[in-house]
């Protein structure tokens, strides 16, 4: 195997986005997250306060989501959101491209929408990731808009939000990875359940992976 159990962590997202999610819950994702040594927790912005309190001291950075799940909120709504969850602690946020627009071959409106929101985060110094919502998009609408997330300035793309069924595939992440070029970020979320799926993510050009079964993930790693 050509990553090691810690390097594997580092590139993990520890998810919690359920609507039902406690406080409680996010307490422990987020001791978890402390406790394995993963890259990020990837919470919804009301838990961004208390995700930030629990992790403080540790390498562990907050994630957020934006626009999130639908991606048709108002370019000024999703900036919004963006500082607000940087002033309470985020520092990384998944923003939804506008899936309606894409679609409609409004390319310019895409690459807009996601500038504002990628100016927001880089005046403070946040990471942005676009998620694509690949299940919704052709191979060709998946291939503009992760040139328009490039041009934009956003620092990575990503595949899903879990939420409108399927989730990230092989074959997906190869294609953004082939689109984007070898530097940019590129997050494949949703469905990943084992190191298997994991693995065969990274091999096919992912540099980070959302998942709510990281812990599980990591279990599964030979001794």
């Amino acid at each position: 195997m050509s990553i090691t159990k810690d390097a594997l962590a580092r590139l993990i997202d520890h998810t919690l986005l359920k609507p039902e999610a406690t406080p409680a819950q996010i307490e422990r994702l987020c001791a978890e997250a402390a406790s394995h040594g993963f890259g990020a927790v990837c919470i919804n912005p009301v838990y961004v306060q208390l995700a930030a309190e629990e992790l403080t001291g540790s390498e562990v950075a907050v994630c957020t989501v934006v626009g999130f799940p639908l991606g048709a909120t108002m370019t000024r709504v999703k900036v919004y959101e963006a500082e607000q969850a940087m002033a309470d602690g985020a520092r990384e946020v998944d923003m939804v491209l506008h899936v309606g627009a894409l679609k409609s071959g409004a390319h310019d409106r895409v690459r807009d929408d996601i500038a504002a929101v990628a100016a927001a985060c880089q005046r403070r110094g946040a990471l942005l990731k676009v998620i694509l919502e690949n299940v919704l998009l052709t191979d060709a609408e998946r291939v503009a808009a992760c040139q328009a997330a490039q041009a934009a300035g956003a620092d990575f793309v990503k595949t899903s939000t879990g939420f409108a069924g399927g989730g990230a595939t092989v074959a997906d992440v190869r294609l953004m990875r082939q689109t984007i070029g070898p530097t940019m970020g590129l997050k494949a979320a949703g469905g990943i359940r084992t190191l298997a799926d994991a693995l065969a993510m990274i091999e096919a050009g992912a540099t980070r992976i959302g998942a709510s079964a990281g812990v599980a993930i990591l279990g599964e790693f030979p001794a």
